[in-house]
């Protein structure tokens, strides 16, 4: 079967220089976009129960965007001032920046690393007397806990939004020759919108270990994954994909 139509499981690229309009052109596919998840804000009830001071600590460490907007979200909720002696500590260069929505970069102590929270722990050892504060999913890789407490760093987990299945029923009646998952949470999403998928000729593409051990797991059939070492970014590793099929 020559593949013609994917679904890529993730929000539209907002830039049009992305990877996947290239391969559309290139292969005359078809490729949609739709995420299978959402992100709902822990509601300020629901963390009160959490009883974990936020104003107790001295910094707080974010690992995304989707950590800052819900970081900040809270505050606002229960009312709490936003303390311009907080340190700030950001896995990445983007993610710094993107605090300037919240708060005047240039006037706080604004700590990043380049896109590893190894890299970032480097700098999180120099200020090992501070108390910070971790902002994350209910759903989360134990990487940044467990590397904290081996570094001996005082800090406490604030669970504040969580990652639920989005509605995507009305893809019933559309078929796709490939969809393509990112998470855990996406297959799941397929199965609890789909009780009665059935893959037959539908591939599946997977991005990350988990992903992949998840669809697996589901019993259904993967096709292809990335990172590999042929296709290190999902977009290659549908591309060769494509290719081989559309010989």
């Amino acid at each position: 079967m020559k593949i013609k139509s994917i679904l890529v499981s993730q929000p539209r690229p907002e830039t049009e220089k992305s990877p996947y309009f290239d391969l559309a052109k290139k292969y005359n596919l078809k490729i949609d976009f739709r995420p299978f998840v959402q992100v709902d804000g822990i509601s300020n009830k629901e963390f009160r129960k959490t009883r974990v001071d936020i104003c107790s600590h001295t910094a707080i460490l974010f690992n995304s965007r989707t950590s800052v907007d819900h970081f900040f979200r809270i505050c606002e909720e229960l009312k709490i001032a936003v303390k311009d002696t907080w340190k700030y500590f950001c896995i990445s260069e983007s993610i710094a920046f993107y605090l300037q929505k919240y708060v005047v970069y240039r006037k706080r102590k604004i700590f990043f690393g380049n896109g590893t929270f190894d890299d970032l722990m480097e700098t999180i050892k120099k200020y090992s007397d501070e108390k910070f504060l971790v902002p994350l999913s209910d759903v989360h890789k134990q990487e940044i806990p467990d590397k904290l407490t081996k570094a001996n760093i005082a800090f406490n987990k604030a669970i504040l939004y969580q990652t639920v299945s989005a509605d995507v029923t009305d893809l019933k009646d559309v078929n796709y020759d490939i969809i393509v998952f990112f998470s855990p949470a996406g297959v799941a999403s397929l199965l609890q919108n789909f009780p009665d998928f059935a893959q037959n000729e539908t591939c599946i593409g997977a991005f990350g270990p988990a992903t992949a051990k998840a669809v697996k797991n589901h019993n259904l059939r993967l096709d292809f994954e990335a990172p590999v070492p042929e296709a290190p970014s999902i977009t290659a590793a549908i591309e060769l994909f494509v290719k081989a099929r559309n010989k």
